[in-house]
């Protein structure tokens, strides 16, 4: 093992898989996933997120043993930064994150002015091609990169985490733009499973 094992949950004295998730879940109250740009200009989002659902904890607090060992987290909305906030990055993430904490709501916001309005798919590959001399036409699905409108780019990325198998079939998801400057969300998407809505 490495030097780092003892920083594993695994390596600890009587792990227990269903127990370490049960303790995970217990000490993290995460409700809410939330992607959105690497920008620096949008990281007021996840805080707009929290106070647009009014019922979120965003940043929180951090929860200490008495050793003063962190243990866990009042935040109940956990943000995952990924260029132009698309879903194509965020889906193995919104797997891991049901798996130990039970989501309720997937949360995708883009953002005005964003460099990922910049170039279209086509722009880029051809770029990286002349400048990388690597062919990336194959790697990515042409519509999770670049984003040409906003509303088509939402609808698309709220439908991808939709039909992904590793998103649970309860959960809400939105489609959100946010404005770098005023801070106001508007909600463009709204995918609520009909059990959920009543």
């Amino acid at each position: 093992m490495s030097d780092f094992a003892e920083f594993t949950f695994r390596a600890q004295p009587g792990f227990d898989e269903a127990l370490a998730r049960e303790i995970v879940t217990g000490s993290i109250p995460v409700r809410t996933i939330l992607m959105y740009c690497f920008d620096p200009r949008a990281a007021g989002a996840a805080q707009a997120v929290a106070d647009h659902f009014g019922d979120e904890v965003y940043p929180g607090a951090l929860l200490l043993d008495e050793t003063g060992r962190r243990i866990g987290s009042t935040a109940t909305v956990f943000p995952l930064i990924v260029g132009g906030g698309r879903a194509a990055d965020a889906l193995r993430s919104i797997t891991v994150s049901q798996h130990l904490f039970g989501i309720e709501r997937v949360v995708v916001v883009h953002h005005s002015f964003c460099g990922a309005t910049s170039f279209t798919a086509e722009g880029i590959t051809a770029a990286w091609t002349d400048e990388q001399h690597s062919d990336i036409s194959s790697l990515y699905d042409w519509d999770g990169i670049a984003i040409t409108d906003f509303e088509k780019s939402l609808n698309y990325d709220v439908s991808l985490i939709r039909n992904s198998p590793g998103t649970p079939k309860h959960v809400e998801i939105y489609g959100l733009f946010y404005d770098i400057d005023s801070g106001e969300l508007t909600e463009i998407v709204r995918d609520v499973p009909a059990e959920v809505a009543q």
